[in-house]
C-alpha cells in the first residue's frame, strides 16, 4: 500500500526571507515521504509568487502588520488580522493538514492562529537573530518552536510549545554554483576580483546611491555585480544603467547591474570574492553557507533592529565588517572593499568563519519536526472534527 501523503500547510511571507525557507523545507520533505502541500500567504506578498514556482496551490487571506504603536494604519489592520484569522481557519479545516507550518513574519499570524483553532498540531521558524514580533504571538500557539540561532529564545516568555534550534534552511541550489558560468555569461575576466552587491529582493536605495558614486574608482580594481532591486520599487535601475553607459568602455565592461538575479544567483555567489548587502536573515545563512566574506550594511529601523544583531553573528565571528547605514559612503565602502581585497589571508579566515557557523542541515531538522509532529497518534494531535 502506497504511503499516506502528509498534508502540510505553509504560512508565512512577506520578503524572500520568510519564504524560500519554506521552500527549502518542503523539498527536504518531499525527498522523504509524499506530500500534498497549501500555501497560505498573502494577497500582495512575494510568497504568491514563490508559491507558484514551486508549484505548490496558494490561497492569500486578510493580513495587517502587527505594531506596538499607533498609526493611521492600525485600526485597518485591526480588522484585518482578525478576519484572515477565520479565513485561514475555514481553508485549513477544509484541507485537513497533519502539521500547519508558519514561516514568520506578520503574514503567518494567520495560518498559525487559525491552525491552532481548528486542532492540528503547528510548527513556527524563526529565522532572525532575535524573535520579531509575529513569533511571539505564534509561540502562544505553537507546539515546537524552532530558531535559527539559540539567542531568541530570551524573547519567547510567553511560548507554549518546545524550542528547537535547527538553523535557517538555505536553497540546496545556492551550494551548486559555477563561477565559469558567470564569466561566460556576463562577459566578465577570471583573473579580476568580483564584488556581489545586493540590496536583498527589492533592492536597497541608500546602497545604490553610494555604489553609483564609487563606481569609477571601485572598477578600477574590480568588477562588480549589482542587484539593486526594481525600478518600481526604487527607481535605481533606469539611472544605473545611464551611469555605466558614461563610464570608459573598458570600466563599463566591468560593471554588471539587475534590477534582480533569478537561477543565476548560485553562480554569481560561486563567483564572489566579496559580498556586499544588508543582513537580512537568508543572506547572513546563504553567505555563511558559502563561506562568502561579506561587508553588511543592516537595514536601519527594522523591527526590534534584526538586521543589526543579524549581521553581528557573522562579525563577532570574524567573517564580515559589519558597517552601519549611517558610516556608509564613498570612500569608506572603498576603503573597506579594498582592505579585504588585497589580503587575501584575511579572506581566507573571513570564509572558514563564515562556514563555522553554517548548518547545513537546517532544512532537514525541521522536516524530521514536520514528521514527528504528523506522525503522532491521532488522539494527541486532537484533531477538530
Amino acid at each position: 500500500m502506497a504511503e499516506e501523503a502528509v498534508r502540510l500547510v505553509i504560512g508565512g511571507g512577506g520578503t524572500g526571507g520568510h519564504t524560500q525557507p519554506g521552500v527549502a523545507v518542503l523539498r527536504a520533505l518531499c525527498r522523504r515521504v509524499p506530500v500534498e502541500a497549501l500555501w497560505i500567504g498573502s494577497h500582495a506578498g512575494l510568497e504568491r509568487q514563490v508559491a507558484s514556482g514551486a508549484g505548490i496551490p496558494f490561497i492569500a487571506v486578510s493580513t495587517g502588520k502587527l505594531r506596538r504603536y499607533l498609526s493611521a494604519h492600525t485600526l485597518a489592520d485591526a480588522i484585518r488580522v482578525p478576519l484572515g484569522i477565520i479565513q485561514a481557519y475555514r481553508h485549513i479545516r477544509a484541507f485537513r493538514p497533519h502539521v500547519v507550518f508558519g514561516t514568520g513574519g506578520f503574514v503567518s499570524v494567520p495560518a498559525v492562529i487559525g491552525g491552532f483553532a481548528a486542532g492540528y498540531p503547528v510548527l513556527i521558524h524563526e529565522q532572525t537573530a532575535t524573535a520579531g514580533l509575529a513569533t511571539r504571538i505564534n509561540a502562544r500557539f505553537a507546539d515546537v518552536i524552532a530558531l535559527s540561532y539559540v539567542t531568541s529564545e530570551r524573547a519567547l516568555r510567553t511560548r507554549r510549545g518546545k524550542v528547537v534550534v535547527t538553523g535557517n534552511p538555505v536553497r540546496p541550489e545556492l551550494l551548486d554554483g559555477h563561477a565559469a558560468k558567470v564569466y561566460q555569461e556576463f562577459g566578465l575576466a577570471p583573473d579580476l576580483p568580483i564584488v556581489y552587491i545586493t540590496g536583498g529582493a527589492l533592492g536597497a536605495h541608500a546602497i545604490n546611491l553610494v555604489v553609483e558614486r564609487a563606481l569609477p574608482r571601485l572598477l578600477e580594481r574590480t568588477q562588480v555585480i549589482h542587484q539593486c532591486g526594481p525600478a518600481s520599487m526604487n527607481g535605481d535601475y533606469p539611472r544605473l544603467l545611464d551611469r555605466r553607459s558614461s563610464l570608459p568602455a573598458e570600466l563599463a565592461a566591468r560593471y554588471v547591474v539587475r534590477e534582480f538575479l533569478g537561477e543565476e544567483l548560485a553562480d554569481v555567489y560561486a563567483a564572489a570574492w566579496l559580498v556586499v548587502g544588508r543582513a537580512g536573515a537568508g543572506t547572513i545563512a546563504e553567505l555563511a553557507a558559502l563561506g562568502k566574506p561579506s561587508v553588511l550594511i543592516p537595514l536601519p529601523g527594522a523591527s526590534g533592529d534584526e538586521q543589526t544583531l543579524n549581521a553581528r553573528i557573522l562579525s563577532k565571528a570574524g567573517a564580515a565588517v559589519l558597517l552601519p547605514q549611517r558610516e556608509l559612503s564613498e570612500a569608506r565602502l572603498l576603503d573597506v572593499i579594498g582592505q579585504i581585497l588585497d589580503d587575501e589571508s584575511q579572506r581566507l579566515r573571513m570564509a572558514a568563519a563564515a562556514r563555522q557557523q553554517a548548518r547545513l542541515d537546517a532544512a532537514d531538522r525541521l522536516a524530521d519536526l514536520i514528521l514527528e509532529l504528523a506522525r503522532r497518534p491521532v488522539s494527541e494531535r486532537t484533531l477538530a472534527r
